[in-house]
This record gives structure tokens, C-alpha cells and sequence, in this order.
């Protein structure tokens, strides 16, 4: 922090306009102390705030007069009129005899071309009973700006919809039920409990193997009504299940599986007195009361073995009607196979993906689904706009416009500044469709964020609810950014907690560290990222630690990494005191 004495002399052919007592005033002026922290001045949010103090002497505050400190910052052939502290000495009443102490806070926001600059103080003393006035001299109290947060990286990360398209193995189940009659493991085709005859399923089971499915298991799961001894229960459910199986094998052997029945698993299932599925058949049988089936439930529920429990269930009224309606249904082997969903490879997709966007082909050659996934096929970014542009006029889905938009600004971000009207446009049309998609919200803050209009975006990511974890840490990353912009840098901090990584965040969430005075935490994250900005703001960051050693050490790495940033520290004001470090290390 810095005090100046203002000079208050008048230079030849300044004319006092009030007499003795403004001659007065200004000759004791001389004798007072300003303070303009931070000095220099920084640019911070856009804009360059800083505190102003002043301590004007005794006597300077006769009775009916005011002295006004006039700040102004000068740049080129612009001056910028900022703002002023005025001392009244109605409000001083005892300034004859002690210093008059006041400050105050300015900001002014900052433009293109105001570094470097200067700030100046004025007085102005003034008679209040005539109105005269007599000025001092323009006094600089601050040379330049602090540039330090113009470092911050936009953060603008695209959000793509979800494909629909699963290309990994998907397996589906075709399942038949084969019934038996009571004690027997021969499966009598004529027989019928669900409406479709043994032989009607066997037939459609036949003609489903012939088909040569790619299959992976088939699960043969062996039951057995209630009735009937442990050892005989036993074998009818091992039996049943066996039987069911060996059908299975001899068609394959008859329809040429060869090697591919060794890969295929049998997985047989015997279930041996067991509960459940004589509970659940009863519980949706509607031939007797609930007080009826309570009667078995009871009996279920109680003690003795299972030979025994069906014993008493025997002794039941309505035992005959549920042996009949309901045991059927539980002398089977249920029968589950699943085999790979068929699906074209991703080779093929592309190709076909390909000849759709040079009108090689018609948009139905592909589903829907597969021409969104043919876009994650490909690393270019100009195939994945065609692709998505053949997506959204086949389906007009607000996925595509969603990652037509998103591509756009990708090629955006990687120089290409046309593609921002494309995005928009895209994201306009996603909006109308689907404006709640936090895919969509999130590409459009980021659109924002490329057009420079960091307020807009700001309110567009606030608004960003989303389930996913990736869509969040990239909305908190932008966040992150332009919280740093507005020099909120407690917000961002708190953004950057949970925001998605990457170089540019790491720059960013150090930046928040060092500019609000967390040397230690701006360190760790500058460390990180081993480029040559990193280094720079490192050598900064040393530079507010006093440490000589770090400026220069760093400024080496930098400077040899990105040779343009000598003449920057050479010139920049966060090295004044350390120029025999910084002219080492660019030398």
C-alpha cells in the first residue's frame, strides 16, 4: 500500500480565486496522505475497483469550505472521471486541531486500450460562501493495471443426447412351458394345460433351433406337483427337465449345429419339493374361497415335511378340485433360451452411415438408432454433423438437433467462430421440442459462453437440473468460469468442487485460488498442468508470496515453453519488485 503526498503547488499562471483562505487551504494540502489499494490497480469481473484514503492535516478545513479529492484515470488521449471524496468542514468540526480522516470505494469498468494508464488525484478547494474554487495539480497515484484475471479460460463442453442404440451383446428370451401327467417323464404330445398342445410347442421349439440362433443358455427348470414320495419327486423333476434337453440336443444334431452346440450352456434346474410355485398357483386360482386357501396355507406354514403337509392337504374339502385344476400346471419343465439379438456390427453401420450422408443410400437403411450411434463411430467432426443433420430430417428428433448443435460447437470451440449460428439455430429448434432437456439447456449456455455473452449464460446454467453426473460436472465447470469472469470467485471455488476436469478447469479453479489470495491451493492446481500459461501464473502467484526464486524459476519454464510471453513479464505489474528475476529468466 502506497501514500503519496499530494503536491499541491500551483504552477505558474493558476489563478487563486478565493483570496487568502483557498491560498491557505492549498499550501496546507501539501501535507496530505493518500492511499489507493491495491496499487496498481487490478482488473477484476470486468471491471477495476479500489479504496481511496485520505488524512488532510490540521487546519486545512476553515470554517465554510470543502476540499474535494478528484479522481481520474488517464489513458492514451482518454481520461475517465471516477469519482471523489469530499471533506465539508461542517463535518470536521474539530479539524483545526486533528487530522480529517475519510475513504471511500470506487470501480470503473474496464475497456480495451486502458493499459497501460494512470490514476490521478485533484484537489479542489472550495469557499462555500462565494463558490470559488482553486485546484492543485494532477497528482499520479497509480501507474497501469494488473491484468491477472484476463487469464481466465472459457469453458464451453457440449452435451450429447443419448443415441437409443445399444451396440454391445443383448440377449433375448424365448421361453416354453412343457407339460406332463402325474408320476410320468415322458412328454405326451397330445397333452394340453395352457391351450397349446406338447406337440404344438415342441414343433415351434423345432422350428426355432433350425433357425441356427446364436445361443448362449438354455435353462430347463424341472417341477413336480405336491403328491407323491421325496425319491419319486426327486427323479420326476431331474427326469422332466433331462428329457426336454435331449430333445433340444437331437435337433441340433439334426439341423448341423456341429462345433456350435459346444458353446452352447445347458443349465438344468430341478425343483425338488419346493413351495413357491404350488403358492403361487393357488393364490391365482379362482375355484375356491380365500378361507379355503388359507386352509392350505396353514398347512404349508405349519410343521411336518412335505410329504406330510401334503397328506393333510388331502383331508381338505376342496383338495379334489385343486388336485385337478391346479397340480396340472406343476408337473412341468419350464424352458428359457436366450440368444444374441441379432445386430449389424459397428463396421457395417458406419459404412452404411456413410453412403446415407453422400445420398448413397436411403435414411431407412439404417434404424434411427443406429444412424444417431454411426456418429460416435467417428472421430471427425464434420462426418458427425452430417450424420446428425440425416438424423434430424428423417426423425426430427430433438436428440439430433440437440448433437447437430453440439457438433457445431465443437468445430466452434476448435476456431471455427461460422458454426455459432448453426448451433443456434439447431438448439432453438431442440428447445421448441424438448425445452426441459438439460442436454439442451447445457449446449446452450455453452453456445452462450462462445458468443462472449457471459450473463446470458450464467442464468442458463443456473437453470440446468439434470440427473447426470456428466451433464452436472460440465454445467459446474462453465459455471465455474464465468464466476471467475465476475469475479465471484468464492462461487466459483464452490462450482469448480464438483465440475467435470480438464486443463483449462484446472487453469480456471487455480486462478479462483490465486485471486482471492489461496496461494497454497492456486499452486496445487497450476502444478498440475504442464503447459506454459501454468508456469506463467505460477510465476505470478510466487510473485504475491514474495518469492523471488519461484518468479524466475517459473517464468523460465514459461517463457521456453511460449517465447511471446517475455515481452508480457517484462511488462507486467505483478513483477515490479522482482525485475532481476524476470530479466534472468527471459534473457
Amino acid at each position: 500500500m502506497k501514500k503519496f503526498n499530494l503536491a499541491m503547488a500551483f504552477a505558474a499562471g493558476v489563478i487563486l480565486l478565493s483570496g487568502c483562505k483557498l491560498d491557505k487551504m492549498i499550501k496546507l494540502a501539501q501535507e496530505n496522505d493518500l492511499q489507493v489499494n491495491p496499487n496498481p490497480l487490478e482488473v477484476h469481473g470486468g471491471n477495476v475497483p479500489f479504496e481511496m484514503s485520505a488524512v488532510l492535516p490540521p487546519k486545512i478545513l476553515p470554517s465554510n469550505t470543502s476540499f474535494t479529492l478528484n479522481t481520474i484515470y488517464v489513458y492514451g488521449d482518454q481520461e475517465v472521471a471516477v469519482g471523489s471524496v469530499e471533506f465539508q468542514a461542517s463535518d470536521f468540526p474539530n479539524s483545526s486541531t486533528t487530522t480529517s480522516r475519510k475513504s471511500a470505494n470506487f470501480t470503473f469498468p474496464y475497456q480495451d486500450g486502458m493499459n497501460p494508464g494512470t490514476l490521478y488525484v485533484q484537489g479542489v478547494a472550495t469557499d462555500l460562501k462565494n463558490g470559488k474554487t482553486a485546484e492543485t495539480d494532477r497528482l499520479a497515484v497509480a501507474q497501469g493495471l494488473v491484468m491477472t484475471s484476463a487469464w481466465v479460460k472459457d469453458i464451453a463442453m457440449v452435451s450429447y443426447a443419448d443415441h437409443g442404440y445399444n451396440d454391445k451383446e443383448e440377449l433375448i428370451p424365448t421361453n416354453v412351458d412343457f407339460y406332463f401327467d402325474q408320476g410320468r417323464s415322458n412328454l405326451r404330445t397330445s397333452l394340453s394345460y395352457d391351450g397349446e398342445t406338447n406337440a404344438s410347442k415342441r414343433d415351434m421349439l423345432s422350428g426355432f433351433i433350425a433357425e441356427k440362433n446364436v445361443t448362449r443358455t438354455v435353462t430347463i427348470t424341472g417341477t413336480h406337483s405336491p403328491e407323491g414320495t421325496e425319491t419319486i419327486n426327486s427323479d420326476l423333476s431331474e427326469d422332466r427337465a433331462a428329457t426336454i434337453e435331449k430333445y433340444y440336443r437331437n435337433r441340433m444334431d439334426r439341423y448341423d449345429y456341429k462345433g456350435a452346440a459346444d458353446s452352447i450352456d445347458f443349465i438344468l434346474k430341478p425343483v425338488v419339493q419346493d413351495w413357491n410355485a404350488f403358492k403361487g398357483a393357488l393364490a391365482a386360482y379362482e375355484g375356491i374361497s380365500a378361507e379355503e386357501k388359507g386352509q392350505y396355507t396353514n398347512i404349508i406354514n405349519g410343521s411336518g415335511s412335505f410329504v406330510e403337509k401334503e397328506k393333510e392337504m388331502k383331508k381338505l374339502s376342496t383338495y379334489k378340485k385343486v388336485f385337478k385344476d391346479v397340480y396340472p400346471g406343476l408337473r412341468s419343465a419350464k424352458t428359457e433360451v436366450l440368444t444374441v439379438k441379432p445386430k449389424k456390427s459397428n463396421a457395417e453401420i458406419a459404412v452404411l452411415a456413410k453412403a446415407i450422408t453422400g445420398g448413397e443410400a436411403d435414411a431407412d437403411t439404417l434404424t434411427i438408432e443406429e444412424l444417431m450411434f454411426s456418429a460416435t463411430l467417428t472421430p471427425s467432426l464434420e462426418e458427425k454433423a452430417a450424420i446428425y443433420k440425416a438424423a434430424a430430417d428423417k426423425s426430427g428428433m430433438w436428440q439430433a438437433h440437440n448433437n447437430l448443435a453440439a457438433a457445431h460447437l465443437q468445430m466452434a470451440k476448435r476456431g471455427d467462430a461460422s458454426k455459432l449460428d448453426g448451433a443456434a439455430t439447431q438448439l432453438e429448434i431442440a428447445m421448441n421440442k424438448m425445452a426441459s432437456s438439460p442436454e439442451v439447456q447445457a449446449n446452450m449456455g455453452a453456445l452462450q459462453v462462445l458468443q462472449g455473452d457471459y450473463e446470458a449464460a450464467y442464468e442458463t446454467l443456473g437453470g440446468v437440473s439434470s440427473s447426470s453426473n456428466d451433464i452436472n460436472g460440465k454445467v459446474s465447470a462453465m459455471k465455474g468460469a464465468v464466476e471467475v469472469r465476475m469475479a465471484e470467485y468464492d462461487k466459483a471455488k464452490a462450482s469448480f468442487a464438483s465440475a467435470k476436469n480438464n486443463e483449462n478447469v484446472m487453469i480456471d479453479r487455480g486462478l479462483a485460488h490465486l485471486l482471492s489470495g489461496d496461494y497454497p491451493m492456486a499452486d496445487a492446481e497450476f502444478k498440475q498442468v504442464e503447459r506454459a500459461d501454468s508456469y506463467y501464473l505460477l510465476a505470478v502467484s510466487a510473485a504475491r508470496q514474495n518469492n523471488a526464486s519461484g518468479v524466475g524459476s517459473n517464468l523460465k519454464k514459461a517463457v521456453d515453453a511460449e517465447p511471446s510471453y517475455k515481452d508480457m513479464a517484462l511488462n507486467d505489474l505483478e513483477f515490479t519488485n522482482f525485475a532481476d528475476a524476470v530479466n534472468e529468466a527471459v534473457k
